[in-house]
């Protein structure tokens, strides 16, 4: 059954099928969530706030117009909403990185220097994407994490593709300016886990 038949019959009263509907995109939306978290150290919060996207989904399905958006784009940008909101009102309060419940592991075959080189790097990476505006930041994750096509970007954050592209290459040049200092390297090797796409 397509999104839309099951939000007609939702919305027509068979509520038990937005069950359906909410473990279709559970883990999408978890992974989303917890991605925008992950630069606040506040990963801890992900399946609260997933909950929350979900129950406020819920609650407004009425005002869902398929002519608008689909369903999936609808989703992340309630996603993305409570994550700011949460975001905003934990911006002056300091999560300790060993309250965060971010604990580096490393294969137990990986020398203690190297698993300390990969958890600094891992932070550095972090930190940089941390410090882009938001923007910059939510499409980044979107397209890396998500990977997610760049209409639908477009759609979530309320912006043309070509300004999706354009958020993208500044984001990305931002984070590899940021991290030279750290990663220069004569081979000119991506910054892990970064592409040009």
């Amino acid at each position: 059954m397509s999104d839309s038949q099951m939000i007609r019959e939702i919305k027509e009263g068979n509520v038990e099928l937005f069950s359906v509907l909410m473990r279709r995109y559970q883990r999408k939306i978890l992974a989303f969530v917890y991605h925008m978290l992950k630069s606040s150290n506040m990963e801890l919060m992900a399946e609260d706030l997933c909950s929350e996207t979900f129950y406020k989904a819920y609650r407004s399905l009425h005002t869902f117009r398929e002519l608008d958006a689909s369903f999936s784009t609808w989703l992340y940008t309630i996603a993305r909403n409570t994550v700011l909101s949460e975001l905003r009102k934990q911006r002056n309060v300091n999560i300790p990185l060993d309250e965060s419940g971010f604990v580096p592991v490393a294969p137990f075959e990986v020398a203690p220097e190297q698993a300390i080189l990969r958890n600094e790097k891992v932070n550095m990476v972090r930190s940089a994407i941390n410090n882009l505006p938001e923007k910059q930041r939510s499409a980044l994750i979107l397209r890396e994490y998500d990977q997610l096509d760049y209409q639908e970007i477009a759609n979530i954050l309320g912006q043309s593709v070509s300004s999706v592209k354009s958020l993208l290459f500044r984001a990305r040049s931002s984070v590899k300016i940021q991290l030279e200092p750290y990663y220069y390297n004569d081979t000119n090797e991506e910054i892990e886990g970064m592409t040009n796409r």
